[in-house]
């Protein structure tokens, strides 16, 4: 079955409207951790948990969805609802809770576990209507949800010494996500999966072509959510450098939210688009590359010119994205189409528990080396990822990626 171009493009966009929106709740705690700092004293490891239990909290789910096949056997979108307004109620939690409170943590843990149904969904349901676009499809969905991870850091930004407004925006933004996903069709390339067998979650892991597509993908996160996490921390710090107290904390937001929003938007769409021309391999070994040269450099600016610094960070801001989506397309062309959101799942799942590693090892890293040797450890990531792209690259099943073009 084919569909014309406007036939998609609407539920396309609006699919990714909503997962910019739900997606915005995964950092909005982490963007105001300065405010929080100042205003409740927050120490590292508290300000460590509220990112790393959305992350604790999307593994638990993730493991339970693909233990279940629920990303296969459920309507999308209803599943999508569900979670987007448990999420925002969670989230809307923090505006009464004690910031450093254990009901605060559980709040976050409980976001994170929802996002189980707002991620890898909505990759599945993108992939649902591609033709020889797959990887542009995922890319934008992707570039949506580096936006939407980023847009807590322009409403603190705007938002003034008041976190709360980040907060409370964040959550009201994914609950409209959650009612607006129903006006979006589903795709004629969707599959679901009639029977369900547990033991099929660790194909992922059987298989050789799948096994080394998501230690790609691995590689690639133990860098991508440390960048995430404590890029805003480390701007604050060095823009309040060069910049003084007064100035810096306003510009380091903008430019997170530039490098992580902007830089993930483009860096994204920009990573399908070559992916699908030129072969998802070729696409992620590139990336990986350029990422990890910009994870050994950006910690040796620090308090540099602030211009200079954005740069390189919106640089890194693109290339520790461009590769992201095609992980997720590589798994999705090596799978079944009724698995294909099992396999998704599974796969986000272990790359967000690689994540726990670098997001709490960086602090104390940070104390110990700086933030030239703390980033230049996210290096490992991209070093492994590229050996493991170019082995897929060798593979016969490689030339089912991106219609042949490895």
């Amino acid at each position: 079955m084919t569909m014309t171009t406007g036939g998609r493009f609407w539920p396309l966009t609006l699919l990714a409207i909503c997962e910019l929106a739900a997606m915005s709740l995964w950092f909005s705690a982490s963007a105001v951790v300065p405010s929080l700092v100042a205003e409740h004293g927050l120490g590292a490891t508290q300000a460590s948990l509220l990112t790393s239990m959305v992350q604790v909290g999307f593994v638990a789910g993730t493991l339970t969805s693909a233990a279940l096949g629920l990303a296969d056997r459920l309507d999308p979108r209803r599943f999508f609802t569900a979670c987007a307004l448990t999420a925002a109620i969670a989230n809307a939690g923090l505006l009464w809770l004690p910031p450093d409170s254990g009901a605060v943590l559980a709040c976050r843990f409980i976001t994170g576990a929802c996002m189980a149904g707002i991620y890898p969904v909505g990759m599945k349901m993108a992939s649902a209507w591609a033709r020889a676009d797959l990887g542009l499809l995922i890319g934008l969905l992707v570039g949506a949800l580096a936006l939407g991870s980023a847009a807590p850091h322009l409403f603190n930004a705007f938002g003034g010494i008041d976190w709360r407004f980040t907060i409370a925006s964040a959550s009201v933004a994914a609950g409209l996500a959650g009612l607006l996903i129903n006006l979006a069709p589903v795709g004629p390339n969707f599959a679901r999966l009639a029977r369900f067998d547990p033991r099929l979650a660790l194909n992922g892991w059987r298989e050789r072509p799948l096994r080394l597509a998501n230690l790609g993908y691995l590689g690639h996160m133990w860098e991508l959510y440390a960048v995430w996490a404590w890029l805003g921390v480390f701007l604050d710090a060095s823009f309040r450098a060069s910049l003084g107290d007064a100035d810096g904390p306003f510009w380091a937001r903008a430019a997170t939210f530039a490098a992580i929003g902007l830089g993930g938007l483009v860096g994204a769409g920009a990573g399908g688009l070559l992916a699908d021309r030129f072969g998802r391999t070729a696409l992620t070994i590139g990336a990986l590359a350029v990422s990890g040269a910009c994870s050994l450099t950006v910690g040796l600016l620090f308090g540099a010119a602030p211009w200079l610094l954005f740069a390189l960070c919106l640089v890194w801001g693109m290339a520790v994205i461009a590769d992201s989506a095609q992980f997720s397309a590589a798994i999705t062309e090596l799978s079944p189409p009724e698995l294909a959101g099992t396999m998704l799942t599974m796969q986000t799942s272990m790359g967000f528990l690689l994540t726990l590693i670098t997001i709490h090892a960086l602090p104390p890293l940070v104390d110990g080396f700086g933030w030239a040797g703390a980033f230049a450890c996210l290096a490992l990531g991209p070093v492994v990822g590229i050996w493991a792209m170019a082995r897929l690259r060798g593979l016969p099943e490689a030339a089912r990626l991106a219609g042949g073009r490895r």
